[in-house]
């Protein structure tokens, strides 16, 4: 699961730009403008090929909700039941299935992810602490977003590349490449900025019996 652990150079707009030059605009405007999100996602994680095979993807869905700074939960429904809290000081993956927990300190482990896109950075100058940032076109001309690349500087992490998309100021896909040519997509719908939450959301106690393993 990717996610085991989830968002510029300064724009100077002009006329003389493309269209999908605004995604740094959006990426600004999302960072300083929502402060709490809720979604429901889709993520579709395609594997490389392997020699003489067609590639293989795997899809999940689930529900989103991130609080800045640095708090987020990821409730994966299906095909199997997951849950991933950053409560500020640990990131907590449970499954289900294996009931079994795992835990980390979330200072080791948000820095260069797509976590740190959504719900860590409070500014672009913060994010390009970890990232270089620079607008992307779309891939498909008829998708309505802006698109942002954000490329980790530390060469030593997981993740290659990230391409961010939004509709207007509206966070709309998370496209992750990783080290390994596995790809992640991530669709979100129905996104609430700026929802109230409940003060519990990301609080996280394993459950009665759980195996927990602390990293």
């Amino acid at each position: 699961m990717p996610l085991n652990k989830i968002i510029a150079t300064f724009l100077i707009a002009s006329t003389a730009l493309p269209v999908w030059a605004e995604g740094l605009k959006s990426l600004e405007s999302f960072l300083k403008g929502t402060q709490t999100g809720r979604a429901e996602f889709t993520q579709v994680v395609t594997a490389p090929p392997k020699e003489g095979q067609a590639a293989r993807s795997k899809t999940s869905s689930g529900s989103f909700e991130f609080q800045r700074p640095a708090r987020f939960r990821f409730l994966y429904r299906k095909p199997f039941e997951q849950t991933l809290v950053a409560d500020g000081q640990t990131v907590w993956l449970y499954d289900v299935d294996l009931n079994q927990v795992t835990a980390r300190k979330q200072s080791q482990v948000l820095g260069s992810t797509p976590a740190a896109l959504l719900a860590s950075a409070a500014d672009l100058k913060t994010l390009q602490a970890e990232f270089t940032l620079e607008n992307a076109p779309s891939q498909d001309r008829q998708d309505g977003q802006d698109w942002v690349l954000a490329t980790p500087k530390a060469r030593d992490g997981q993740i290659q590349a990230v391409r961010i998309g939004f509709k207007g100021e509206q966070l709309a896909t998370l496209d992750i490449q990783d080290s390994f040519g596995q790809r992640s997509v991530l669709r979100f719908t129905g996104f609430q900025a700026n929802p109230a939450l409940p003060s519990d959301t990301f609080q996280f106690k394993p459950p009665a019996g759980a195996d927990v393993v602390r990293q």
